[in-house]
């Protein structure tokens, strides 16, 4: 007895309701970007600039003796707060001490971390750092413009593929629906004010290819069956092409979800907010695969007159079981 996420010959009508489910995304991405333009993004020492030392105790994390040690430094800004985490020992009390770049410093004095450790080992002397992370300002602002310039990139690269491969209105679709995933990842960050570091921004790529992978086979075969059902209105190709697809796209999106929830699970706060990213980025992707790319493709309606028939378009995975 096979395990099956959809059944056969399933014949569900997505687009009954396509200008919903877009106002809906509408509303997403206008809640997303007044959220970043209002509360911006909880920028990690990646982007931000500054010194990010992971303390390791026996004894209970107190925020308040932490704060008293480091304040006769004279730091400014500095950051504390208690990591939690399932895999922890009992007695692995672990804390997160970030501290913003000083002004006109290029890069962080290692006499500065030394003198940071020191003031902390005073609470405890048998406190170890595991790790400690230090970026200057001006390294920092390149690597938002990096970031920035990467997905750019990457986004116009998949507009092109998409065009030379089907056509315009199909392009316009697939970037659209990449758009959104995008907007709303940063969204649901700046929302959370999760922080956001270079580990989000691979996380984004990655969900930028999940996205146009599933979408790139929707549209596959949405190519053959307009050849296929040439009396066919648009609307009830693109319900027959993505029930014919919906099998493979569930059961890439769930297989990957499990792995993804072990990862957030058991993985550990170091890549948790890669993996949540992941998480997101694979739901939002998968919807907005069947309702956005192809509602858009709806919109601007697609040209039905090809001259040739291509028997292996969209075949590859149209019979997978789940």
């Amino acid at each position: 007895m096979r395990l099956r996420l959809v059944r056969e010959n399933t014949s569900i009508d997505f687009f009954s309701r396509a200008r919903i489910w877009l106002g809906i995304s509408m509303v997403l991405m206008v809640v997303a970007f007044a959220s970043f333009t209002i509360q911006g993004l909880n920028y990690g020492i990646d982007f931000q600039g500054g010194t990010s030392i992971r303390t390791q105790s026996e004894q209970p994390i107190d925020v308040a003796a932490y704060r008293a040690a480091l304040d006769p430094l004279e730091l400014g800004d500095v950051s504390i707060a208690e990591v939690f985490d399932p895999s922890f020992e009992e007695n692995q009390n672990v804390a997160m001490v970030r501290i913003q770049a000083q002004e006109g410093d290029e890069r962080i004095a290692s006499e500065t971390i030394e003198a940071i450790q020191e003031a902390l080992r005073t609470i405890d002397p048998g406190m170890t750092f595991p790790s400690v992370e230090s970026v200057g300002p001006k390294v920092s602002g390149e690597l938002i413009q990096t970031a920035v310039i990467a997905v750019a990139l990457a986004v116009v690269a998949i507009l092109l593929y998409i065009w030379l491969r089907f056509e315009w209105q199909f392009a316009i679709g697939a970037v659209l629906a990449l758009s959104h995933d995008v907007i709303l990842t940063i969204g649901i960050f700046s929302e959370l004010q999760i922080k956001f570091d270079l580990a989000i921004i691979a996380a984004l790529l990655t969900i930028v290819g999940y996205s146009i992978n599933d979408t790139v086979i929707v549209f596959d075969r949405v190519r053959e069956n307009l050849r296929k059902y040439k009396k066919k209105d648009l609307k009830e190709v693109l319900n027959i092409s993505i029930n014919e697809t919906l099998s493979r796209t569930l059961m890439t999106s769930v297989t990957t979800l499990l792995a993804l929830i072990a990862l957030i699970v058991l993985g550990g706060d170091v890549i948790r907010g890669f993996v949540f990213a992941m998480i997101w980025g694979v739901i939002i992707g998968t919807y907005s695969s069947i309702f956005v790319a192809s509602a858009i493709l709806l919109v601007l309606g697609v040209k039905r007159d090809w001259s040739k028939k291509d028997p292996s378009a969209g075949t590859k995975y149209g019979h997978i079981d789940t």
